[in-house]
């Protein structure tokens, strides 16, 4: 048996976020139009499939987000996964000022939910439930209607940074 060297006993936010960083995940894009009809959204990364039965998938959010307060009250969120040259689409996203959606190609369902064009799948969700989890929110989203194209790479983020898939 070989004993693990080199454990922190920090638990600090810095460190955290560093080892989280190890481990990488997809970027995806949460959207809907907003009460005056106007596209909002975020990015996150970390969106999980849940379930195939009920279809459930997961996001989480940041406690102090401004965003996902509009987006929880839509009736249809769009989930669209980012693709490997999406990645100015995700810091558009998670800018803090101005408009997220300028020069951004979308379009919107009948229900509301927005994706976003040349990602690599698109998920028509509602909100089923949430759990305050921490300083996040993770919310379970019933997918309602989807489509996919597997030939198109996904984004990456690992190491705080964007990255594509290789090999």
């Amino acid at each position: 048996m070989r004993t693990v060297a080199n454990l922190h006993d920090r638990t600090d936010p810095a460190e955290l976020r560093r080892v989280y960083g190890c481990f990488p995940s997809g970027v995806a894009a949460i959207c809907a139009l907003n009460e005056k009809g106007a596209p909002t959204g975020m990015a996150v990364s970390s969106f999980t499939p849940v379930s195939l039965d009920p279809p459930l998938v997961s996001v989480c959010m940041q406690n102090a987000s401004a965003t996902w307060p509009a987006l929880r009250r839509a009736r249809r969120l769009g989930v669209s996964v980012l693709a490997e040259a999406q990645d100015a689409v995700a810091l558009s996203l998670a800018s803090r000022t101005g408009d997220r959606f300028a020069g951004l190609n979308w379009a919107v369902t009948g229900e509301g939910a927005v994706l976003l064009d040349e990602a690599s799948a698109w998920l028509e969700c509602a909100l089923d439930t949430e759990h305050m989890a921490g300083d996040h929110t993770v919310a379970l989203l019933r997918v309602l209607s989807l489509a996919g194209d597997p030939a198109r790479q996904p984004l990456v983020f690992h190491g705080s940074r964007f990255r594509g898939l290789t090999g």
